[in-house]
């Protein structure tokens, strides 16, 4: 049996990267035989970001009233996913960047099926390793990482090419309804924000119930 699951997320948002960690948990308990695409839909929590990003610790101070109250909400994110798996490096964070070229290159990763893939590497680069994800030569290296051709990405992000189909799919989600992100549907189930792997294997036997259903 086949399972679609949609995901709507930003490289820059941590509960992104914690739902994709709890998400795994979950389609780990299924039977092998079930098969899984996941569709990676873009969203840019700041879209009017410069294209080289902005200095970090400037950013957050802007956005939050002060550098300290800043870290402090790093802090509960770390605390809060202490059982996730998922080591937080935000001492190692530099820039908070610009997004659209890591969402054009997981869209460039789909056409060959890596979409997962390329999409997972740039959250853990960003998340644990502080790479400045906002760079067309850092991309260039994940992608390699993850088995895609380093000069034929390059080229595409020094190019515009799908920049549109970002815009357009970004466009869809406001259709829909998404305001906010991790958004992960799952059959016709639609789950916002970081769930926990108990939501996820939930939705997921009931995607699957449902499907059965259907089909006998």
């Amino acid at each position: 049996m086949a399972l679609k699951i949609e995901i709507t997320s930003d490289f820059i948002c941590p509960w992104c990267l914690v739902a994709e960690a709890r998400l795994n948990c979950a389609l780990d308990q299924l039977n092998p035989t079930v098969k899984i695409e996941r569709i990676w839909h873009p969203y840019e929590l700041n879209p009017d970001m410069p294209a080289a990003g902005i200095d970090r610790q400037t950013y957050r101070s802007n956005k939050f009233g002060s550098w300290e109250y800043s870290q402090l909400l790093d802090a509960k994110t770390v605390q809060a996913t202490q059982n996730d798996g998922i080591e937080f490096r935000y001492d190692l964070m530099e820039v908070t960047p610009n997004t659209l070229k890591a969402h054009r290159l997981t869209g460039f990763a789909a056409q060959v099926g890596k979409a997962t893939e390329m999409a997972e590497r740039i959250l853990k680069a960003y998340f644990t390793e502080g790479q400045n994800i906002a760079e067309a030569e850092v991309l260039a290296n994940l992608a390699d990482e993850v088995g895609l051709d380093r000069k034929t990405v390059r080229a595409f992000l020094r190019s515009d090419a799908g920049t549109e189909d970002v815009r357009e799919s970004e466009r869809q989600a406001m259709v829909r309804g998404i305001q906010g992100v991790p958004s992960i549907q799952i059959g016709q189930e639609i789950l916002s924000g970081a769930q926990s792997v108990e939501a996820y294997s939930t939705a997921l036997q009931n995607a699957l119930r449902e499907k059965a259903e259907v089909a006998k």
